[in-house]
């Protein structure tokens, strides 16, 4: 009897130590389990992080060469030119007189009229109103972050007595093509509108801002 009782001991012993080994290799399982799950988890959360990223991610305006001149703003056909290809297109002169820092100027200027650079892009101004161009404005900008604004009229030849010009040379001394286009305006007095190191162009109108002013 007493050798029956060790017996069953004895197996049930072994029976309890095979249940602690199973016990001990079961958890390990499962924690490289739930690791792996994290990982794919963490890999899927990163995708898609990235893929966000990527789809909310805007491109933005090519950075200007040295020289070159973006026309834009509201134009059905935006582009950039330089002093070469001004150079390409009929040439018009301007006299002109004005003050500046430097004193009194006097010089002769070559170049194409504003409005033929602008017409090119095809200004988008609203046809349904009476002469909607008159709406029309045009902001220059030059090295330094120099700008200047002119009404359209200004430079219409429908308009205005003398042309806005794009020049090209001073005194029959071509500019440097780095340094792009020189803005010049002959009826002004004084120089604050000719815009050295032209950069940009851009067109617009004032209806947004006059109008959402009421």
């Amino acid at each position: 009897m007493e050798r029956r009782r060790s017996l069953r001991r004895a197996g049930l012993a072994l029976a309890a130590g095979a249940l602690v080994l199973a016990g001990c290799g079961q958890p390990a399982e499962g924690k490289d389990a739930k690791a792996d799950a994290a990982a794919s988890a963490s890999a899927s959360a990163g995708a898609g992080a990235g893929a966000g990223a990527g789809a909310s991610a805007k491109p933005s305006a090519a950075p200007l060469g040295p020289g070159e001149v973006r026309v834009g703003g509201e134009v059905a056909k935006p582009y950039t030119l330089t002093l070469a290809d001004l150079r390409k297109l009929p040439q018009s002169s301007a006299p002109v007189k004005f003050t500046s820092a430097k004193g009194d100027q006097e010089h002769t200027y070559a170049g194409v009229p504003l409005y033929e650079v602008l017409k090119t892009a095809e200004p988008r101004f609203d046809q349904s109103k009476k002469n909607g161009q008159l709406r029309g404005v045009v902001a220059a900008t030059g090295g330094g972050d120099y700008r200047a604004v002119f009404a359209w009229a200004e430079l219409d030849p429908g308009f205005a007595k003398s042309q806005i010009l794009l020049a090209v040379s001073e005194d029959g001394v071509p500019f440097d093509d780095a340094a792009g286009p020189r803005l010049v305006v002959p009826q002004d007095t004084k120089g604050g509108r000719y815009v050295s190191e032209l950069n940009q162009l851009w067109v617009g109108v004032v209806d947004p801002v006059v109008d959402g002013a009421k």
